[in-house]
């Protein structure tokens, strides 16, 4: 660029990372240094998703390029072929945007794809949130293989930045900043109640009330549907309280598990409401509406502890990340559901919640990562090695 500005891609194939994504994005943007290009592509462009390229605009960022997938099929099989299309897609794109760099968030198989994408054509990936583990998932082989790709690493605990050195990676090129999406949950402005429950047409100011997000757990040996079948049948044993569900994401399995979603809702609509996207502020604003999260997300061990309430983790999903003591894991049956939901329920537990402390908090991870990424992108391109742990 003749203005002398670097030039970030910035990759987004979710509504969740996005979220994530967006603060640091902005004030990349309005620092002066970096040029921000936003490449979407997956459940962003896909309606059946809720058209999230929309929250991208509504930031106040233009997207520079559009990465569509087109893949039949709700199996493994199809994935696969999201992620072929997402290699050449994006292969595309950075030949015409011609990035000093490409940021990439997480651990899914469309930003493995990208990540190939831009190692092939040499150029440094920065990647948030490696280290982690996530034994219920493929996305755990994905996070790791990521990271072999990438040359600068933003983690979320000091734990994770000694894993990702343990890959080989080199100690002055990780660095834990704590993580974004917990800087959000503190420093989001947020929708009052009567706000929230006009935007999403469903009372949220009487309780007790619950967010549930399920998603598939792509490791599992049970089919995803039956799963949620049990879930599903286990919040029905607590009538009383009223949901607000979210739309799982599009892995192998999760077509069948939002038309099952969209029935559950539709047969209880005085107390459950499915929402395909909230965004970010809706989200955190609802959070604090809430009185606990129950469902197979990572927000649920990552960023509710700061909204100081209880988490039920339910299954194999997240299974190995560190998680706050706000956290009740518990398996699928239907009985260990129940037991978690009426423990979270407790006024014991409602006040434990209050008074943890969030391991994945550390203060100003936004300028953190700002400041990392910029110093990273002024550094002279190098070609990585590998550290031996000794």
């Amino acid at each position: 660029m003749d203005d002398g500005k670097k030039r970030l891609c910035v990759l987004s194939g979710t509504r969740a990372d996005w979220g994530l994504l967006s603060p640091v994005a902005r004030a990349l943007s309005q620092s002066g240094r970096i040029e921000v290009d936003i490449i979407a592509t997956n459940m962003h462009l896909m309606p059946q998703y809720g058209d999230t390229w929309r929250e991208i605009e509504a930031d106040g960022f233009d997207i520079a390029a559009r990465v569509p997938v087109d893949a039949e099929g709700d199996d493994d099989a199809s994935r696969a072929k999201i992620m072929a299309q997402t290699l050449a897609g994006m292969a595309d794109a950075f030949d015409r945007l011609r990035p000093d760099a490409v940021l990439i968030l997480g651990d899914r198989y469309e930003m493995l794809a990208a990540a190939s994408a831009a190692a092939v054509m040499h150029l440094p990936i920065i990647h948030i949130a490696g280290g982690e583990i996530t034994e219920g998932a493929l996305d755990d082989s994905f996070r790791h293989a990521i990271t072999k790709l990438s040359s600068f690493h933003l983690t979320a605990t000091e734990d994770y930045r000694r894993r990702v050195i343990q890959l080989g990676e080199q100690p002055d090129m990780v660095v834990n900043t704590g993580a974004i999406g917990v800087w959000n949950a503190m420093n989001t402005p947020l929708m009052t109640a009567a706000e929230l429950s006009e935007s999403i047409g469903f009372d949220v100011t009487e309780g007790p009330l619950a967010v549930v997000t399920y998603h598939p757990a792509t490791n599992d040996s049970v089919p995803p549907r039956e799963r949620l079948e049990d879930f599903l049948a286990a919040l029905d044993r607590h009538p009383a309280l009223k949901l607000v569900v979210t739309a799982p994401n599009n892995d192998a399995g999760g077509a069948g598990l939002l038309t099952l979603l969209e029935e559950f809702a539709a047969a209880r609509r005085d107390r459950v409401c499915l929402v395909r996207s909230l965004g970010m502020v809706r989200y955190h604003s609802l959070l604090r509406c809430a009185n606990l999260v129950i469902g197979n997300s990572s927000s649920g061990i990552v960023e509710v502890p700061s909204a100081g309430i209880p988490t039920v983790d339910v299954g194999i999903r997240q299974r190995g990340r560190i998680a706050s003591r706000s956290v009740i894991h518990c398996d699928e049956g239907r009985d260990s559901i129940d037991a978690a939901i009426s423990k979270a329920l407790s006024e014991e537990m409602q006040i434990l919640a209050k008074r943890c402390e969030n391991p994945y908090y550390k203060a100003d991870t936004c300028q953190i990562m700002m400041s990392e990424i910029e110093n990273f992108m002024g550094l002279p391109k190098a070609p990585k090695q590998f550290h031996d742990i000794i």
